[in-house]
């Protein structure tokens, strides 16, 4: 059952950040670790995007989860010092998404899963904010 929030975590951020992308020409500094990061998320998600699921089955996407989530938790890290709101309100919507994901799996009750379809919405949203302020910035 520990692969449903990764694959969850996935297939939201190759909804969420498949979209917007950094300019071929960063700027210096901290944001330079920004923009690689965002463009570290963005060369996974295009990988996910790519597998064969329908052919192979989520094994075709499986070693790309965990590197993404990793990039994520990067992504998240860098952009701290520019857009720490976003990127701290991403941080706080990720691990309610858990917590209800953790409940859910222990009691699957109706109430409990519409507490994952409500803690899944507000990840997008904070993803969206972020993906939004780092791509324009890139």
């Amino acid at each position: 059952m520990e692969r449903i929030p990764r694959i969850l975590t996935a297939t939201m951020a190759v909804g969420i950040l498949g979209l917007g992308g950094c300019s071929s020409t960063p700027a210096e500094g901290s944001t330079q670790a920004v923009c690689d990061s965002f463009a570290a998320v963005q060369n996974t998600v295009n990988q996910i995007k790519n597998a064969n699921v329908s052919e192979n089955g989520l094994n075709a996407a499986r070693p790309y989860v965990s590197q993404l989530l990793n990039e994520l938790n990067q992504l998240v890290q860098d952009a701290k010092a520019q857009f720490k709101p976003q990127a701290d309100m991403l941080k706080t919507t990720v691990d309610q998404l858990q917590a209800s994901v953790d409940t859910a799996r222990t009691d699957p009750n109706r109430t409990n899963l519409s507490a994952v379809r409500a803690s899944v919405a507000a990840v997008r949203e904070s993803a969206e904010n972020l993906r939004d302020a780092v791509s324009g910035f890139c």
